[in-house]
């Protein structure tokens, strides 16, 4: 058994300073630590993958990160694990309880998850190492978690049986509920097409920020119109582009804008209000609502029925606008980019593909690396 404070203080001296996660009983020391020393940044997700993707853009920001969670989440986080993580080459400890470990009694619905969960750490392509259960076994191991993460760019995973940690008593300040904004309505005229007002949003853009598309048409119109270092172009890991911004925004001095879709939105809602809870001011969320799966032969989502711009300002954003057409949705766009943050724009877009549409010719792991280096210089 170790303290946990002394699992965070090894993991202090590797560099390790962004911590993200969802609670699991078998965590509550290690969270309690984290979540009670000033000197940490801990983000708790609404979801595993949610919390994947957050740490996935606090690491493009420049920091060295921890995932915990729960074992019966790991399959919330393998979609994250294997379509952001593995092909952008992101690294992070993902610390995975042992709930259902084979001969300890446990409910149930942890029985099979308990068998499986390191075969299937195995098969997502992570590196496993043992979780230190001595003080002596702390800096051992996560200088090896460290160092294969720096050399390789894979995700490093510990899986923490039951007992390894010794209790610990949570100080925590609550947050402070903000009052909700009013949403701006520009109007407009009928739909724009995306790749249209996209280009009118990347002349509103400074340079200097970062814009992550997410995956699908998006991202491939965006690098069409412009490749550029402060591009992130998501190839997968659908609906996680909004908690990357979070993880970078929360990180940078730079302005952060996720261009988002409303299928991807709409799988991963629970984004919006970690972002409203976090309040990242210099974090711009756009959906681009054509109302389809496009990019999968058109089908229709549920978009027609689901108010976004509300939903942000439910949530705690604090700017929120809905318009359609290119004229209101670049004076959406201009008013957004003056207000604090985090900011939201819900803007109905065409649902018009382009023909011949191209995709990035630079791989993930290089534009995430581009991507770093961009904000790295003016990152904190």
């Amino acid at each position: 058994m170790i303290e946990a404070d002394d699992f965070l203080a090894g993991a202090r001296r590797q560099g390790i300073d962004f911590f993200t996660g969802v609670p699991c009983s078998f965590l509550t020391p290690l969270m309690n630590a984290v979540i009670s020393d000033p000197g940490a940044r801990y983000v708790g997700a609404t979801s595993e993958g949610e919390a994947v993707a957050i740490a996935a853009g606090a690491w493009l920001a420049g920091r060295q990160t921890v995932v915990m969670f729960q074992n019966s989440g790991l399959g919330n986080a393998v979609n994250p694990l294997t379509s952001l993580n593995h092909p952008f080459r992101i690294p992070t400890l993902v610390i995975a309880t042992w709930r259902g470990e084979p001969g300890v009694a446990d409910e149930p619905q942890h029985e099979l998850m308990g068998e499986i969960t390191a075969p299937l750490l195995d098969l997502v392509g992570t590196r496993r190492i043992a979780f230190p259960v001595s003080l002596g076994e702390v800096e051992v191991s996560l200088a090896s978690a460290v160092a294969h993460m720096r050399a390789s760019g894979e995700v490093v995973a510990m899986v923490q049986p039951k007992g390894a940690l010794a209790p610990r008593a949570l100080d925590e300040t609550r947050p402070v509920q903000l009052p909700r904004v009013e949403v701006r309505d520009f109007g407009g005229a009928a739909p724009a097409r995306r790749m249209e007002l996209l280009a009118a949003i990347r002349e509103i853009v400074p340079q200097s920020a970062g814009m992550i598309a997410t995956t699908g048409h998006t991202g491939r119109e965006l690098y069409t119109l412009q490749d550029h270092p402060g591009h992130l172009y998501c190839v997968g890991s659908m609906g996680g582009a909004s908690a990357m911004g979070l993880g970078a925004a929360l990180n940078t001095e730079r302005q952060i804008v996720v261009l988002d879709g409303d299928g991807a939105a709409l799988m991963k809602l629970g984004n919006m209000a970690t972002i409203g809870a976090q309040q990242p001011s210099g974090l711009t969320h756009v959906v681009l609502d054509n109302e389809r799966h496009l990019s999968t032969g058109g089908q229709a989502t549920v978009s027609p029925g689901v108010d976004f711009a509300a939903i942000a300002s439910a949530c705690g954003y604090r700017f929120a606008a809905r318009a359609c057409g290119l004229e209101a949705g670049v004076a959406a766009m201009r008013e957004a980019l003056g207000a604090p943050g985090p900011r939201f724009l819900h803007l109905k877009v065409a649902a018009e593909q382009v023909v011949g549409l191209g995709r990035p010719g630079i791989t993930p792991a290089e534009v995430a690396r581009r991507f770093r280096a961009h904000l790295g210089e003016g990152g904190v």
